[in-house]
């Protein structure tokens, strides 16, 4: 053994002891919401300049494939194919953006039911990319995407973690066993 090795003691990576700065608080931690970590919790670390940022983010996001959108159809009238493909390539753009906005809508509301009927419904939401900007643009409006459903996932947890914490007061092995 090395010098520097021989005055560390290794307690089975065994951490319950330490209380310092490093040390990680007890209970359900909140989930990380994309864009904005931990922040929702307190509404802290510039939280409403997040949401501003995400507002603003996804609106000019939106507006930018939009742009592109019509280059992509300006091209279609170039090429002449014809009224038809030109009004079946606005109507599927329409209706995929429609989906893709409830889709991402609801998820900020509750988890899907079935996940892989959302795994299969993942390229029509990227084709209607458009209407999950704008979701995520009216949603940051009133909170973070998805905050008041992390937010009750989380208090439900606290709620538990709480219950069974209390329920556990004492040495269990210190108790004394009941006479028959």
């Amino acid at each position: 053994m090395s010098d520097e090795n021989q005055g560390k003691k290794d307690n089975g990576g065994d951490r319950a002891g330490q209380r310092g700065a490093d040390a990680t608080p007890a209970g359900p931690r909140p989930e990380e919401l994309r864009f904005f970590g931990t922040s929702w919790v307190e509404h802290d670390d510039r939280y409403a300049l997040r949401r501003v940022g995400v507002a603003v983010g996804s609106l000019a996001a939106a507006v930018a494939g939009a742009f592109v959108l019509r280059f992509a159809y300006q091209g279609l009238e170039i090429a002449k194919v014809g009224g038809f493909v030109n009004l079946l390539v606005v109507v599927m753009f329409a209706i995929c953006s429609a989906i893709a906005f409830r889709k991402t809508w609801e998820g900020f509301v509750s988890r899907p039911a079935d996940p892989g009927r959302e795994d299969a419904l993942r390229s029509l939401k990227a084709i209607g990319f458009i209407g999950s900007l704008f979701a995520y643009f009216f949603r940051s409006l009133t909170e973070a995407p998805g905050e008041k459903l992390a937010r009750a996932e989380y208090e439900q947890a606290v709620k538990q973690y709480e219950k069974r914490r209390g329920t556990r007061t004492g040495n269990p092995a210190a108790r004394r066993k009941p006479k028959r």
